[in-house]
């Protein structure tokens, strides 16, 4: 797992490249959305494009992303979801607690859309 670091609009935007499973990339990304929320940002962005795989684990560190950002009265936006993705989503019945869009930028408009 490879995780890319980026601001846009004021907003993180995390860009996952690779499988985000419980020996790949779950522990990469907590201590990622950690260090964000320690520093006191409080939107981002997952730009799940580059995840071909998520397995329990990666699925449990969403959840802790999303429970993250709540703690920070923030928020966890997920984008560039594969099929595979969306259905294990749709399974577990998450997609109705992630907020998802087609594009960064529907992300980015849906912050401001909240103020």
């Amino acid at each position: 797992m490879r995780i890319t670091q980026r601001t846009s609009q004021g907003i993180t935007v995390l860009e996952l490249d690779g499988k985000l499973t419980t020996d790949k990339g779950a522990e990469l990304l907590r201590d990622k959305i950690t260090s964000i929320f320690s520093q006191g940002h409080s939107k981002v962005v997952l730009n799940m494009a580059g995840v071909p795989h998520v397995d329990s684990g990666g699925l449990g560190e969403l959840v802790r992303c999303y429970l993250a950002a709540q703690r920070a009265n923030g928020s966890v936006k997920l984008i560039g979801l594969n099929g595979r993705v969306v259905n294990l989503l749709t399974i577990t019945k998450l997609i109705t607690v992630f907020e998802t869009y087609d594009t960064e930028q529907q992300a980015l408009d849906s912050f401001a859309a909240r103020v």
